[in-house]
């Protein structure tokens, strides 16, 4: 069943350098029907769908890991395999001196629109992971931006407006 964030919630959450939830709020814990006692430190991914492209996290995960802001359409399944859609931004959490302590992201309602584009493009990058790997799927996604003359974070937040 497919779950639905409401127009002004905002789910937040921090980790740590390795993943693993440090904070989340209610609102996160009720999307994701888990206990804030289940969600502290474990991996976020707890909440992974399976049918998300490995290329959006790696994409995600190199640009956070370069203290670059990311913004990711992404399907999230709950404790009771539910499953809904966000709209992420995620950025590195720095301390005083520069260095990256942890991540912070906070997902709203993803505009409905989006989601029609993002469904069959995520279905064609899984299809191409399964098929090549990461790599496959995320040249399709280059490919895809060439193809529009956009870069990344254009298309992403062009869907959302």
């Amino acid at each position: 069943m497919e779950r639905m964030m409401n127009e002004n919630d905002f789910i937040v959450s921090k980790t740590d350098l390795k993943g693993k939830i440090t904070y989340c709020n209610k609102i996160f814990m009720n999307m994701a029907e888990y206990t804030e006692e289940e969600l502290i430190g474990s991996p976020h991914n707890i909440i992974r769908h399976k049918d998300m492209p490995k290329a959006v996290f790696q994409l995600l995960w190199d640009r956070i890991q370069n203290k670059e802001e990311v913004f990711a359409y992404v399907l999230n399944q709950t404790k009771n395999k539910n499953e809904y859609w966000v709209f992420a931004n995620v950025t590195a959490s720095l301390d005083t001196r520069g260095n990256i302590i942890g991540y912070y992201s906070v997902r709203r309602k993803p505009n409905p629109n989006a989601i029609a584009v993002i469904k069959p493009l995520y279905k064609q990058l899984l299809e191409a992971e399964m098929r090549g790997g990461v790599q496959a799927s995320t040249k399709i996604l280059m490919n895809l931006l060439e193809e529009k003359g956009v870069s990344y974070d254009e298309l992403i937040i062009s869907l959302q407006d």
